[in-house]
């Protein structure tokens, strides 16, 4: 699959540290053991929401320790899985939380760079209450990540296989979870707005190009919601530094869009980065049709209340992914 307009520069690289194979970029990931990062790596930037400026680390931690968020300024309450058992809030992005109040919100792109690059186990330290948005993307923590570089576990990788469908529609919204091999992902959003339309995507999480042809795009909004979303407490730190911002028909960045469809694509971002939630990876399909964080979570949260749904096996049962020709997702105007 090659969907992409845009492309980053960065290349696979395998080095060795102490015996164990350091990965980069390894974006497929059908290893059979579990990864964690090689070091630990920092991070510094504005909260999207809150507007607050915030240091994050990332730690890599033992095998089957899965993914963690601490708030280390509020100490030993501030510790969060990051699991669907724990979102406690879909406004605009996705908030996960404990029983002590702690919360944390705006995880989904850092979540969906950890999936993509195969992290399964990493602890997040941040003195805040939100990741930062960095240019609204998830490459920023692809680049983190590939800089500290992936260690091998002594742990079989695990996954959770979709065994029936599992749909939550609202409207004209939809989010479906279906069984499949590897993973699989279509998203389809419209708007009136004749700088987005109808846009159409499919990728599969997989595919070594997926990194580059999805998790470059970034947040956006219409600037007629801007003054709302100020007035809610939201979008205190939002600048065209990191969303693309619609106005009308018309794109308000100078340096315009990374993707023809960039808008369809963050959508995928965002539902990488939910779904990831699950706390395994998925082996299945998703289906997106203007849905947002609250269907992604809604859709997650019911395939995991239904045992019948879902089984967990090891990572290493997938089929080798195979690349199938297809056409370059394009914009569709509105007319």
């Amino acid at each position: 699959m090659r969907i992409s307009d845009y492309e980053t520069m960065t290349t696979g690289t395998a080095t060795r540290s102490g015996g164990q194979e350091t990965v980069r970029r390894k974006r497929h990931g059908g290893r059979a053991a579990q990864k964690t990062l090689a070091r630990m790596v920092h991070v510094d930037g504005v909260g999207l929401h809150t507007g607050e400026m915030i240091h994050l680390t990332i730690h890599p931690v033992e095998a089957n320790h899965g993914i963690e968020f601490h708030r280390v300024d509020l100490g030993e309450q501030g510790h969060i899985p990051a699991r669907h058992d724990h979102v406690v809030d879909t406004t605009l992005s996705t908030m996960i939380g404990n029983e002590h109040g702690a919360t944390v919100s705006t995880v989904e792109h850092l979540m969906s760079a950890l999936s993509a690059m195969g992290v399964d186990n990493a602890l997040v330290m941040l003195d805040g209450p939100e990741v930062p948005v960095l240019d609204g993307s998830s490459e920023p923590f692809i680049r983190a990540i590939e800089s500290a570089g992936l260690i091998e576990q002594a742990a079989p990788r695990m996954a959770i296989r979709i065994l029936k469908p599992v749909v939550i529609e609202d409207g004209l919204k939809r989010a479906a979870l279906l069984p499949g091999e590897g993973f699989r992902l279509s998203f389809e959003i419209e708007f009136e707005s004749k700088a987005i339309g109808r846009q159409k995507v499919e990728a599969d999480l997989r595919d070594p190009d997926f990194i580059d042809d999805v998790l470059s795009a970034r947040t956006f909004c219409m600037r007629k919601d801007i003054e709302a979303m100020w007035e809610a407490g939201l979008a205190r730190g939002g600048s065209l530094e990191n969303a693309v911002v619609v106005d009308g028909d018309e794109i308000l960045n100078e340096e315009g869009l990374r993707y023809r469809d960039e808008f369809v694509r963050h959508k995928m971002l965002d539902a990488v980065g939910d779904l990831a939630l699950s706390g395994l990876p998925l082996i299945g399909t998703y289906e997106g049709e203007r849905a947002g964080h609250a269907m992604n979570s809604r859709v997650l949260k019911a395939l995991m209340a239904d045992e019948t749904a879902y089984e967990v096996v090891e990572f290493s049962s997938l089929p080798r992914f195979v690349a199938e020709p297809r056409e370059r997702a394009v914009a569709i105007p509105a007319e």
